[in-house]
């Protein structure tokens, strides 16, 4: 046992040394008043991920998010869990572009009723900007690709492909490297 501890630890710190690992994620907060409903809609999500840089281009990681929304009938709960590799294609100076290719994978509960189990698989472009060496603004916003009932995606719609750029497909958040 304490091999595999002992292991573990160097293991840990020859991939924190090299810095290569990432965590970061978004923090959101929506208030909608939509007349087509009649109710005002609250909604708030965090979404922490963490990633590996295999390379200057290339990266993986995982999203967990967390979302709960309120109206004045009904709440609702939803998490997801999204694995992407990310490419980027363009850096210059502080500015960096890329893209997250990746899968999710959600279930989404409103109040009284069952849940709705729910996937994407797609593109999301975005932008990142240096503040430090370690430290950065990110930005995505649309998507490229197929969702079925994703609770990212406004549960409930059913099935939707192709090229979506909804002002609520945008998050914003922060990444630091070890």
């Amino acid at each position: 046992m304490k091999k595999i501890i002992l292991s573990l630890m160097i293991l840990f710190a020859a991939i924190s040394a090299s810095a290569q690992v990432y965590v970061g994620g978004s923090l959101a907060w929506t208030h909608d008043d939509n007349a087509n409903v009649g109710a005002d809609i609250n909604q708030f999500k965090l979404a922490p991920e963490v990633g590996y840089n295999l390379n200057d281009d290339w990266a993986v990681a995982v999203e967990l998010a967390y979302t709960h929304g309120k109206t004045s009938s009904a709440k609702s709960n939803a998490f997801s869990i999204a694995p992407y590799a990310r490419y980027t294609f363009f850096e210059k100076n502080i500015v960096r572009l890329f893209l997250d290719g990746g899968v999710g994978f959600s279930t989404y509960k409103v109040k009284g009723t069952d849940s709705d189990n729910g996937f994407e698989i797609g593109i999301k472009p975005g932008i990142a900007v240096s503040l430090t060496p370690k430290l950065s603004l990110q930005a995505r916003y649309g998507f490229l690709g197929y969702r079925d009932k994703y609770a990212g995606a406004g549960a409930g719609r059913g099935s939707i492909s192709g090229l979506d750029f909804n002002p609520n497909s945008l998050s914003l958040g922060i990444k630091y490297e070890f």
